[in-house]
């Protein structure tokens, strides 16, 4: 007997053993419930191009009351009140910072869109943005603190922001933190 004839009989073995172990048995009956196939929803083509840029029309519609001595904190819809607690507390490692000092308006929102898009191609979650407290400035106003806030809110990439710790910039900087991919 060669190998060949071995490996069919092992076959018909299998399935006379098979066909022995199935005698008697019946399907089961055709469930009284309909199984729904849901369409998966088409995919949201990525955008090639990172940089969501900031409007004007949004940022004067999108107004943060802050004073020179006010804790301010944003979070979008969704996101936990743990999770802004966290961030004011400094849960999460400061992975990137941008320091605005001396920026006119139109430059430091440059300088952020395009801080933003680097930091969400890193994939970094948190952030830190150094806007002063306006000591330098007319009036001794935070001009881009107010701006800067206006700012993030318009960027869907941004979770959650709030002042920065004492040690860390306090009234001075802002904590942000964003999406991950």
């Amino acid at each position: 007997m060669s190998q060949n004839d071995d490996a069919i009989n092992t076959e018909m073995d299998d399935e006379a053993l098979f066909r022995a172990a199935m005698e008697g048995v019946a399907p089961l009956n055709a469930p009284d419930k309909t199984v729904l196939k849901l369409k998966k929803p088409a995919p949201r083509p990525r955008r090639k191009n990172l940089r969501e840029q900031f409007s004007d029309a949004e940022s004067e519609a999108v107004t943060l009351d802050i004073d020179m001595g006010d804790e301010w904190s944003f979070s979008r819809p969704g996101v936990s009140r743990q999770t802004l607690r966290r961030l004011k507390r400094g849960y999460w490692d400061t992975q990137l910072r941008l320091d605005l000092h001396g920026f006119t308006q139109e430059a430091a929102k440059r300088q952020l869109a395009a801080f933003l898009d680097e930091a969400l191609a890193r994939n970094i979650r948190c952030v830190q943005i150094i806007h002063g407290k306006g000591l330098s400035s007319k009036d001794r106003v935070p001009v881009l603190k107010n701006r800067i806030g206006s700012w993030l809110v318009q960027r869907g990439t941004v979770l959650a922001f709030c002042q920065a710790r004492p040690e860390d910039g306090g009234s001075g900087a802002v904590m942000v933190l964003l999406k991950g991919q």
